[in-house]
């Protein structure tokens, strides 16, 4: 399975730290990036995703949840923005949930919260995980209840790095 994204090198702008007010929601980068999957295995009935920032770590103290999500189906092209705008993907929390920020709301916290590194550059992990089952999870899921879900059903998985800048 691989994962390829529209873009070269750095995640352009409207979907990270410098994304037009548009493209914001409570400051919070809201726009998710496109990306294109091939070879998926046979059987894939669905889709999961992560995007970390493990580069947050010596910020932090732990590595920042930007998107976790499921129920994409078996899709070979995942749209631009489909975090703000699908009626039926199931989107868990991200780390802007944390005790540690002020308190979004669900348009935020249970969707795709864009990069921001504050100190330097970092490397953010998408990985894309191929599943023979739909998950039974709720909106509003940790990544830990992710991964228990996904237990026994995963077929396949891929990850890139996307570079966002400062």
């Amino acid at each position: 399975m691989k994962i390829q994204t529209p873009f070269q090198g750095a995640l352009p702008d409207k979907y990270g730290k410098q994304a037009p007010e548009n493209f914001r929601i409570e400051g919070i980068p809201a726009c998710s990036f496109p990306f294109e999957l091939a070879d998926l295995p046979n059987g894939t009935k669905d889709l999961a995703i992560t995007f970390i920032d493990y580069d947050a770590v010596p910020v932090t103290g732990f590595p920042f949840i930007h998107w976790i999500a499921t129920g994409f189906g078996p899709v070979t092209a995942v749209p631009e923005d489909i975090s703000q705008t699908s009626q039926t993907l199931l989107q868990g929390q991200n780390s802007f949930g944390s005790k540690f920020y002020p308190d979004y709301g669900k348009d935020i916290v249970e969707h795709y919260g864009g990069p921001m590194p504050p100190n330097k550059d970092h490397d953010y992990t998408l990985t894309v995980f191929a599943l023979d089952r739909p998950l039974e999870l709720a909106n509003g899921f940790y990544l830990n209840d992710l991964l228990r879900a996904m237990e026994g059903h995963v077929l396949d998985q891929a990850q890139i790095q996307v570079l966002a800048k400062a």
